[in-house]
């Protein structure tokens, strides 16, 4: 999914002995106050004790990395399956007779299609057209819609929900929310199938992708299991009673091939699948036309025009974006946000949004946007690292074929 910290990208590896290193046992100097007034999941503590280094991101203290590295990590989720604790993402139930059309009020997509556990990838916009978040928004067989959101914008995110809730009430709407405190586990990987089977009753080869069930897993009831994930792989994300995530995530670790994952692994492999930051690549001023995201957008709702910033959006399917999100791919120093992408002139013709050396690849990979003319797979630029102007290729994305799953 396209997710994770409003405007909280990746943190930085600090310095060696920087207080936004924790290494295992206890603290170092100085971290405590670091991470005063930072929030933390219900799995701090086994972060902790296997040896997570713990930095801020998005209000949170979350693993970075464990003591096998980022590489490793990394190369380990495409080949066998991680765990991540995705838990500071928040979710929210929609309950009543009008949700739906409560739903339909603030994002893109064609809610009313989904059937019974289904779910979609939409945004939230605004009336500029601008994405306020992404989320994934299920029709669960309960009666509700459950909602997974981006951390960082969770007070915007809420504000405008509940700001939107009480108008429909006002005019004799049913409906309301409850947010959840359930923790979230995200398992990833082509051996996720076999490692969680092993724990549900459910038959998971009818579980296809963006589809979810509420279930017990590994002894653990009133889990939702949605088939789903950040990282390109075949992949879960559990919701999980928050007094029970640290039992079910000693069991799941419990698998020598399952490993603990932090932010720094998530972040390369959601860029190597191709998949927005939220903050980085996609925020209030870039529009789903110039994000490459007009996939999001139900047929239905853009026929009905019926959505915050619809009459900006469709426009621009019209005309024509100015400028467009594209993958590029380079050799030398590593690509980086903010980067100026130039044209084969010299000339500025756009910036990066994320960047950083692929471990699948072995070469750097990148995103930003640029001036539509020069967006075609295939097109020559170059992007200025400390001064010094390198090639890259525009590339079309994602950069590692993903491994969504379908049933049969």
């Amino acid at each position: 999914m396209l997710r994770a910290g409003c405007r909280a990208a990746l943190p930085r590896r600090p310095p060696r002995g920087s207080a936004l290193l924790s290494g295992a046992g206890g603290q170092r100097p100085g971290e405590g106050e670091a991470e005063a007034g930072l929030k933390r999941t219900p799995l701090d503590g086994l972060h902790r004790s296997r040896g997570g280094r713990m930095v801020p991101f998005a209000g949170w203290s979350l693993p970075l990395h464990y003591g096998q590295g980022h590489l490793q990590s990394h190369l380990h989720t495409r080949r066998c399956c991680s765990l991540f604790d995705v838990s500071h993402m928040p979710q929210t139930r929609v309950y009543g007779r009008d949700r739906v059309r409560f739903m339909e009020s603030l994002v893109v997509g064609d809610i009313a299609e989904l059937k019974p556990g289904q779910g979609t990838l939409t945004l939230l916009t605004n009336e500029r057209g601008g994405i306020v978040d992404d989320l994934i928004v299920t029709n669960t067989s309960e009666d509700l819609l459950y909602v997974v959101s981006n951390a960082g914008c969770a007070d915007k995110d809420l504000a405008i929900m509940r700001g939107r809730a009480a108008e429909l009430r006002a005019a004799g709407g049913d409906v309301h929310l409850e947010v959840s405190d359930n923790a979230l586990l995200a398992l990833q990987g082509p051996s996720m199938a076999r490692v969680l089977q092993a724990g549900l009753p459910d038959d998971l080869a009818k579980l296809s992708f963006m589809n979810s069930i509420t279930t017990t897993v590994f002894g653990v009831p009133g889990c939702r299991v949605t088939r789903c994930g950040y990282t390109g792989e075949d992949g879960v994300e559990i919701s999980v009673p928050k007094g029970r995530a640290v039992e079910l995530a000693e069991q799941l670790l419990g698998v020598p091939e399952v490993w603990p994952a932090g932010l720094a692994a998530r972040d390369s492999l959601r860029l190597e699948a191709g998949l927005c930051l939220y903050g980085n690549d996609i925020d209030e001023t870039t529009t789903p036309v110039e994000a490459g995201l007009l996939w999001t957008l139900g047929k239905r709702r853009r026929a009905a025009m019926d959505f915050p910033g619809a009459a900006i959006i469709m426009a621009q399917v019209k005309e024509k974006p100015k400028r467009k999100r594209v993958g590029l791919t380079s050799v030398g120093p590593p690509i980086r946000p903010h980067m100026a992408i130039l044209g084969p002139e010299g000339t500025p013709v756009g910036t990066v949004t994320s960047g950083c050396p692929s471990p699948s690849l072995g070469k750097n990979i990148a995103m930003g946007y640029v001036e539509a003319a020069h967006s075609r797979a295939g097109t020559a630029l170059t992007v200025e690292v400390r001064k010094k102007q390198h090639p890259a290729l525009v590339t079309k994305m994602p950069f590692v074929p993903t491994q969504y799953y379908t049933a049969k």
